[in-house]
This record gives C-alpha cells, structure tokens and sequence, in this order.
C-alpha cells in the first residue's frame, strides 16, 4: 500500500499515512482532527533517455542486435 506524507498546517510537522491509491486524502489528522495536507514529492524512479525500443535489444550471437538481421533481411527482399 502506498504512504504518503501529510503535513499539519497549524504546527508545520509531518505525517506519514499508509492509503489505497483509490481512497480520498485526508483533510484532517485521523486522531487528533487537526487539519492538514497532503504533500507531493518526485517520484523516486526516473526514466530518461530515448526510450526502449526493438532496436536497443540485445545483441545476437553475431555482434550484431537482431533488428538489424531483420532490417538487412527485408531490404534485401524489396
């Protein structure tokens, strides 16, 4: 189940919540009803680059990436 962090708007101090990703965010501290908010972080995983494609797969026995085999074979076909 995900966590997320809360922050108490009267004192500043902060919560962490265990919530279904589904479930409406907490407006006000479950025990003490103090008001608070949910904050919002990065996520902790990034992806850069160009992306993931046929291309960038693993290189076949020959050295080279068995797209290019392919690519090589359908244009010695046209």
């Amino acid at each position: 189940m995900p966590r997320y962090v809360y922050q108490n708007l009267e004192t500043g101090e902060q919560y962490e919540f265990e919530q279904g990703f589904h479930d409406p965010a907490y407006t006000h501290h479950p025990e003490t009803g103090a008001p608070i908010k949910r904050l919002i972080f990065a996520p902790a995983v990034v992806f850069k680059g160009s992306g993931w494609y046929i291309k960038d797969s693993k290189a076949g026995s020959n050295g080279k990436s068995e797209s290019g085999n392919k690519e090589a074979g359908s244009a010695a076909a046209d």
